[in-house]
C-alpha cells in the first residue's frame, strides 16, 4: 500500500482549517484592571463596556487590584488575555511585576497594557514582554480587534 503524501498533507490542511475556524469563532475572555494606587478608571470601564458590545465576554475587577489577585482570577476563570490600565506613570514598573507573577503562576496569556503611556515607553514595555501597547485616543473598534487578533496568535 502506498502513501500518497499530498493527500495526507491535505487532510492536516483541513484540520488546521477547522482549528483555525474554530478560534476565530470563540469567544475571547479577557481579564480588565487596575492595580496599583491608580483610581482612574473612566477608561477601562468604557473598554469594558465596548468590548462587550463587540462580543467578548469581559471581566473587569476595578481599581486598586493586588497583582498576585489579578494572575489568580485569571487562572481562575481561565482568560484568554489580561489587560492592565494605567494613568499614573506606574506602567513600567507595575507591568514587570505583572509578567514576573504570570511567570511564576505558570499563566500563559498574552498581557495587554493600554491608557496614557509615554510613546517612549512603548518599545520598553513590548521588550518586557507586554504583547500589546493600547494609547490613549485609539478607537475602541481596533482596541477590539487587535485583542483578538493578539489571542488567535497565542492560541
Amino acid at each position: 500500500m502506498q502513501i500518497n503524501p499530498f493527500k495526507e498533507m491535505k487532510s492536516c490542511n483541513e484540520r488546521g482549517a477547522v482549528k483555525m475556524k474554530e478560534n476565530l469563532d470563540k469567544k475571547v475572555k479577557i481579564l480588565l484592571a487596575k492595580i496599583g494606587l491608580d483610581g482612574h478608571d473612566r477608561g477601562v470601564v468604557i473598554l469594558s463596556k465596548a468590548l462587550t458590545d463587540r462580543g467578548m465576554e469581559v471581566i473587569y475587577l476595578g481599581s486598586y487590584r493586588k497583582i498576585k489577585d489579578v494572575v489568580n482570577t485569571a487562572i481562575q476563570e481561565d482568560v484568554d488575555a489580561i489587560g492592565l490600565s494605567f494613568l499614573g506613570g506606574e506602567h513600567l514598573i507595575l507591568s514587570e511585576r505583572m509578567l514576573k507573577e504570570m511567570k511564576e503562576k505558570g499563566v500563559n496569556v498574552p498581557l495587554l497594557v493600554g491608557g496614557v503611556i509615554p510613546r517612549e515607553d512603548l518599545s520598553k514595555l513590548r521588550q518586557m514582554g507586554v504583547k500589546e501597547v493600547f494609547i490613549s485616543g485609539m478607537p475602541l473598534d481596533r482596541i477590539a480587534e487587535r485583542i483578538k487578533e493578539v489571542v488567535l496568535e497565542a492560541a
